[in-house]
């Protein structure tokens, strides 16, 4: 049966570091506000910083749900969930308090370190969650799935394009500078990193 856990630390972040998927849901505040549930899986994008805190890199290529909902003054909630499609079952979930952490934002340069592996052109925030409760069930019902490779065409895509490409193809897209339900989301126009020569 499920149970809780104080940190994210041995079997559990064993668990976190090994599934090549995981999930991102956040909500506004407002009861009619739409819902936001976004696949994540980069390979190299996601960070287990500390027992309590985990970090994923956002890329560019969508929208701005998550972010809008994370800077939406009184919210902030966020849950990530991880399962197992191999070995033995289980769902993990953290739920917490998620931050977008942005380039031209002073910690920038502390946590991109974690990404070297996929970072890129297409970096626009760093989001941060703080765990406040972390939980695991059974995951019986979930299939067996084969993991077959990386897909690449995000990274090569976003690889041909400079920063200042990048920063106008955000200002072009639809629900980046404002979410669905009209928050605030990715600030525009994208600084440009300071971190990258």
């Amino acid at each position: 049966m499920g149970q809780t856990y104080a940190a994210i630390e041995g079997r559990i972040r064993a668990f976190i570091e090994a599934q090549p998927v995981y999930f991102t849901a956040t909500a506004p505040l407002a009861g009619d506000g739409h819902v936001n549930l976004s696949p994540k899986g980069r390979k190299g994008s996601l960070a287990v910083i500390d027992e309590q805190t985990v970090a994923y890199l956002d890329f560019g290529g969508s929208g701005a749900e998550t972010i809008a909902h994370l800077r939406e003054p009184g919210n902030g909630r966020i849950t990530l969930m991880w399962c197992a499609f191999s070995g033995p079952p289980k769902i993990l979930r953290v739920h917490g308090t998620g931050e977008a952490v942005f380039r031209d934002d002073p910690r920038w340069d502390e946590y991109i370190g974690y990404f070297a592996e996929a970072d890129g052109p297409s970096a626009r925030a760093i989001v941060v969650v703080r765990a406040r409760r972390i939980s695991d069930s059974c995951g019986f019902a979930v299939p067996y799935m084969d993991y077959r490779e990386e897909r690449t065409q995000h990274a090569e895509y976003f690889g041909r394009k400079t920063d200042e490409d990048f920063a106008a193809y955000c200002e072009k897209k639809e629900f980046v500078g404002r979410s669905v339900d009209g928050l605030p989301a990715l600030p525009l126009p994208l600084p440009p990193r300071t971190d990258v020569a």
